[in-house]
């Protein structure tokens, strides 16, 4: 799994700074953040209630001397600095610049708590379904490793805030944090392309696919594609930056027809 010092959130999310309304074909940027969001038109508002999405767990490819990591999940809330909470689970991948031997694994989170790993073994080339369901302060993560045919569930009632504002399809770059708790997204590791699919959500009550309310005269969410880049500098704390230079990436594709799908790719040199 990833090191104790990454962590796979969205917390601060400094460069991304998404506008209720956005339009689907006007992407927004981010240095951690590649794929989709749904979030209420501008004048409105939207509690989702889950989000739900099936992806299969790519290869990463190490480089000596790069020290990398990707995330890949689902969530709710957590689109803007403002947002409490983020509640999301997934699967991730790194290399530690030694060995060329990636590392898989998987894990739920509730920033601005840590993320916890989820005791599923995940390989290369696995199905994975995630959903992540929140009726009011009670949350339920669930992870099905299609493949090997094994599951992973949990259910807490909590009292610190949650975020239900916005839903997430996402390949991410981790963070990295000091002890003084400041942080930076790490490099993002070549993962070549995931592709999410059967993805969906619940917004008011109304379910659809990421982009099923935009046929209605009034819909109820409107998806924002994001673009990760890196600028390159990982800064004083955090070492001299990714190997690569500024602009590793990735970058999310059209949606599918119907809403249910698209892939995030991998990209060395990425510009808005």
């Amino acid at each position: 799994m990833l090191k104790a010092s990454l962590a796979v959130t969205a917390a601060l999310l400094a460069s991304l700074l998404l506008a209720s309304g956005a339009l689907a074909d006007t992407p927004q940027v981010s240095s951690n953040w590649s794929g989709y969001v749904a979030v209420a038109p501008d004048g409105a508002t939207a509690a989702f209630s889950d989000v739900t999405g099936t992806w299969v767990e790519p290869t990463a490819k190490c480089s000596t001397g790069r020290t990398d990591a990707a995330a890949f999940w689902v969530g709710l809330g957590g689109n803007s600095e403002a947002s409490p909470a983020l509640e999301q689970l997934g699967t991730s991948l790194s290399c530690d610049g030694n060995s060329g031997t990636p590392t898989y694994a998987a894990w739920w989170e509730i920033v601005p708590a840590a993320s916890v790993p989820i005791p599923l073994k995940i390989h290369p080339g696995d199905r994975v379904n995630a959903a992540v369901l929140v009726n009011g302060q009670t949350v339920t993560m669930s992870l099905k490793n299609l493949t090997r045919h094994t599951r992973f569930s949990k259910t807490m009632t909590l009292t610190q805030p949650l975020d239900v504002s916005s839903a997430e399809w996402i390949a991410e770059a981790p963070s990295d944090c000091s002890l003084s708790g400041r942080c930076r997204a790490v490099p993002l590791t070549q993962f070549g392309n995931v592709t999410f699919t059967n993805a969906a959500a619940t917004g008011n009550s109304h379910p659809g696919t990421i982009s099923d309310p935009l046929a209605a005269a009034s819909p109820v969410w409107i998806p924002t594609a994001v673009e990760l880049i890196s600028d390159g500098n990982t800064g004083r704390f955090f070492g001299g930056g990714d190997p690569l230079g500024a602009g590793v990436g990735a970058v999310p594709s059209d949606l599918s027809a119907d809403g249910r799908s698209f892939s995030v790719s991998w990209q060395p040199n990425v510009s808005p």
